[in-house]
């Protein structure tokens, strides 16, 4: 009995072979997809369907590729020929709230924004914030390690974790981590599936580190700057100045061109930059007026907001970024982070790969944190070699500068050739057998993070 009959027997209609959902789970939105087209898709809903699926792919070897709302930007998620799709998607439920402890424990497929809905009622809430909050699962945001426009203040995705459930390759299902704040025994696996890209095992569960709703006022801070270089200085600046915003992100001239375009708004003047900050709590009015003064003194001319509606229509610009790159043409969406002190002379090296190679790259950036988002743009469902060797430059700026590859999107397929560059050869291969370790055939996600022709 071949494997996809083999599922039908144990699974019945959770398996899938429409063609159309095959194709889809080829790709994510990174605009790359895998070559050939997945067995079957399988649409677990509990962590024994889970369970079965992969004894079934142990015993026939067959690859297993996790999906949940397949919103990913570096191919992590993407399945072909031979392989099997694991859904997660269907598993969506909040098991336990307890606003007491600061914790909840939640299935993988649940959105992030559905998930924060359901908490505020509890006056709490899950910090990590990305730009697909709206359509991106926890499950998904914890195995690429996401982050968001609030991670300056309130960390990412690796901070708001206490512990995961995880299914391995053969079926086995542990119970990683701790329900305790603290919580030191034996080693951090925990911290070591987040951002595993799928390649140790299903996260099936995870326990969340909540925060209470913050009380106080939100302040928002927009600025112009004459070009890019001023606005990430003066981002720079109020990171050195002791303050620290919950949100800061900054948009070049390019990207805030083509917002601006999309939302029907008026021009910008050439060369100009922004930075949209956001300030809250009690001290928010205090700390904007402060961010403000800095902002002046690096020849931004600011603008401070103290009404939320309006702070959350400007950074509606900001969240506006992806769709705005559509309309541009195909785009490659890339995701370095450097020091934030090196913010300026990053901005200056993808001036220079951008003179170097004929290209104009827009870019906003979590200034906060130090993490960028330059966009390749073409034409063209393939990418081409010299958007590819333009891509090569900027990684390798990015680590020369005392950064690194990926800020929150992971390694994906899309940047596993450059790996090694960033880790060296002793640790590359040093964590590749661990992966062997928790998955000892090869089957989960094989080709992603550690290809053996990366």
């Amino acid at each position: 009995m071949n494997v996809v009959a083999q599922l039908q027997e144990a699974l019945g209609d959770l398996v899938e072979l429409d063609e159309a959902a095959l194709e889809q789970a080829r790709a994510d939105r990174s605009g790359h997809a895998a070559a050939g087209r997945p067995l079957a898709i399988v649409h677990a809903e509990t962590v024994a369907q889970v369970q079965q699926t992969l004894r079934i792919a142990t015993a026939t070897r067959t690859p297993v590729v996790v999906r949940g709302a397949g919103t990913g930007l570096a191919g992590a998620a993407n399945a072909g020929a031979g392989e099997i799709v694991l859904s997660t998607r269907r598993m969506d439920a909040v098991v336990e709230i307890r606003p007491d402890d600061l914790l909840a424990v939640v299935e993988p497929g649940i959105l992030n924004a559905d998930l924060n809905r359901l908490l505020s009622a509890h006056g709490v809430w899950w910090a990590p914030d990305p730009a697909s909050r709206e359509i991106s699962t926890v499950g998904g945001n914890i195995a690429t390690g996401a982050g968001g426009l609030l991670c300056a203040k309130y960390g990412v995705v690796r901070d708001a974790v206490l512990g995961v459930d995880l299914v391995l390759a053969d079926g086995r299902l542990l119970h990683l981590g701790h329900r305790s704040v603290k919580g030191v025994t034996g080693l951090d696996l925990t911290s070591l599936v987040i951002g595993s890209e799928g390649t140790l095992g299903v996260i099936v569960g995870a326990t969340l580190k909540l925060r209470r709703l913050v009380v106080g006022p939100t302040c928002t801070v927009t600025a112009t700057f004459p070009d890019v270089r001023s606005a990430a200085a003066a981002s720079a600046a109020v990171t050195a100045s002791g303050v620290q915003p919950a949100i800061m992100e900054l948009m070049d001239a390019a990207s805030l061109a083509a917002v601006h375009a999309l939302l029907g708004l008026p021009t910008p003047p050439p060369g100009a930059a922004q930075l949209t900050i956001q300030t809250d709590g009690p001290a928010a009015i205090a700390e904007a007026d402060m961010i403000a003064t800095v902002l002046r003194a690096h020849d931004g001319e600011p603008l401070v907001s103290h009404d939320r509606d309006e702070g959350e229509r400007l950074l509606a610009i900001r969240r506006s970024m992806h769709a705005a790159m559509t309309t541009l043409g195909t785009t490659l969406i890339e995701d370095v982070s450097v020091p934030r002190s090196a913010m300026p002379e990053m901005f200056d090296e993808i001036a220079r790969i951008e003179r170097e190679f004929g290209l104009t790259i827009p870019t906003v950036a979590h200034a906060g944190d130090g993490n960028l988002h330059p966009n390749f743009i073409f034409e063209g469902p393939e990418t081409p070699p010299h958007i590819w060797a333009a891509a090569d430059e900027l990684f390798r700026a990015a680590i020369r500068l005392g950064g690194t590859l990926t800020g929150e999107h992971g390694i994906g397929v899309l940047k596993r050739r450059w790996l090694v560059d960033e880790l060296g050869s002793d640790q590359w291969e040093l964590q590749r057998q661990i992966v062997q370790v928790f998955d000892p055939h090869g089957i989960l996600n094989p080709g992603k993070v550690f290809s053996a022709d990366a």
